[in-house]
């Protein structure tokens, strides 16, 4: 497998390196990157070397015109050392300590590994609330998409200085699946401590055979994952085969592979081993498909001028709505109807239904002045409607 994508549906990347190759066919990539690849163990200090080599991995590909999202673990490995927290079980009050502590290490880390590539790092700190809630979703979803827009990198990590077990992701395999799905990403990649899916553990049996690419992720496949405490990384291989279930259903490929070599993604290029996890849409069409099987909450009625701009791909603004109807909230499915009253398809609004109601048939520019706040300038933005 010579090129970066493995199997991914819609066409191949292309590039026997991510230095001098170009990256075809993957808009955007999440790279997981657990604490091992980055903190020593032993003496619990930063990996350096392998950073300022995954740093270049990074610049390559943005130089490729590929955004890249990295969801690293290491903040409770660099913290607990820096508080004398020794190398044994923690409990939940010293673990969020040591976090507190060292996300300050991990972040400054990132920034001085990607700014000699003139790259600009940003943190973001999720729980799972921040994705089952369907306003922060969309909250923490246009951040991402506003740092991506302005060529940043987005270092991604479970908030454990305040996450409980009810809110916790538990483990940066769903994370960073659940990140993928947000921001829309073409492939997620998993660097662990081996280099992809066997039959079985092959430290336990070694007549496991390696599996290069799994199309369809069926019961036997979940079954050679074992269960979660299984395999050679923390969460085991099942938790990275849910994670593929994850990413694969919204159009994501996902690849797992050894990340301890230096400059990993570029050896993921140049043909290294690995699991490919294949996806059957591209994320476009799945998150269409998602939409459009929503139940709606409410309507937009459309005058005829803007019914005719969704057709051309635009999104609705509020001038071009006569009517809102029901009861919603901010991120709700509403029927999108023409001035007839025809259904034309489902959008996700960016209001609520009290203030759709007070900015319908008005102007963006005059938005601020009614609602008396800073909003956006689209109503049901193009990229959250199917028809």
């Amino acid at each position: 497998m010579a090129s970066l994508t493995g199997n991914l549906t819609g066409g191949n990347l292309t590039g026997e390196n991510l230095t001098g190759g170009n990256l075809k066919g993957a808009k955007r990539i999440v790279v997981k990157i657990g604490s091992a690849l980055l903190v020593d163990k032993t003496t619990g200090d930063l990996l350096g070397d392998w950073l300022k080599a995954l740093a270049q991995d990074v610049a390559a590909l943005k130089a490729a015109g590929t955004d890249v999202i990295l969801v690293s673990s290491g903040a409770i490995a660099l913290g607990r050392g820096a508080l004398g927290l020794g190398n044994g079980a923690l409990s939940l009050d010293e673990a969020q300590a040591a976090a507190a502590v060292g996300q300050i290490r991990l972040a400054r880390a990132y920034e001085e590994a990607l700014a000699p590539h003139g790259l600009t790092s940003a943190q973001i700190l999720l729980t799972l609330d921040d994705s089952a809630d369907r306003r922060r979703y969309l909250n923490t979803r246009a951040t991402f998409a506003a740092l991506l827009a302005r060529g940043a990198v987005p270092i991604v990590n479970e908030n454990d200085t305040i996450a409980t077990d009810e809110i916790r992701y538990g483990d940066n395999d769903r994370l960073a699946a659940n990140v993928a799905v947000m921001v829309g990403a073409d492939i997620c990649v998993l660097l662990s401590d081996v280099d992809g899916l066997y039959t079985a553990n092959p430290s336990e049996d070694a007549n496991a055979q390696h599996l290069p690419t799994v199309d369809i992720i069926t019961p036997a496949i979940e079954a050679m994952a074992g269960d979660a405490g299984s395999g050679l990384s923390k969460g085991g291989m099942k938790t990275k085969v849910l994670a593929a279930r994850t990413t694969t259903a919204a159009g994501c490929a996902m690849v797992i592979t050894q990340g301890v070599v230096s400059r990993p993604l570029q050896a993921l290029g140049q043909g290294a081993k690995a699991t490919w996890f294949s996806a059957a849409l591209t994320p476009r069409q799945a998150r269409k498909t998602w939409i459009g099987a929503m139940k709606p909450k409410g309507a937009l009625r459309l005058d005829a001028g803007a019914a005719a701009a969704l057709t051309r791909g635009k999104s609705l603004l509020p001038a071009g709505v006569s009517a809102v109807e029901g009861r919603f909230q901010r991120g709700d499915p509403l029927r999108l109807e023409d001035p007839t009253g025809a259904a034309l398809g489902i959008g996700l609004s960016r209001y609520a239904a009290d203030e759709a109601r007070l900015i319908a048939g008005r102007r963006s520019d005059e938005i601020e002045a009614i609602l008396g706040y800073p909003a956006r300038a689209a109503l049901v933005h193009r990229d959250d409607m199917a028809f």
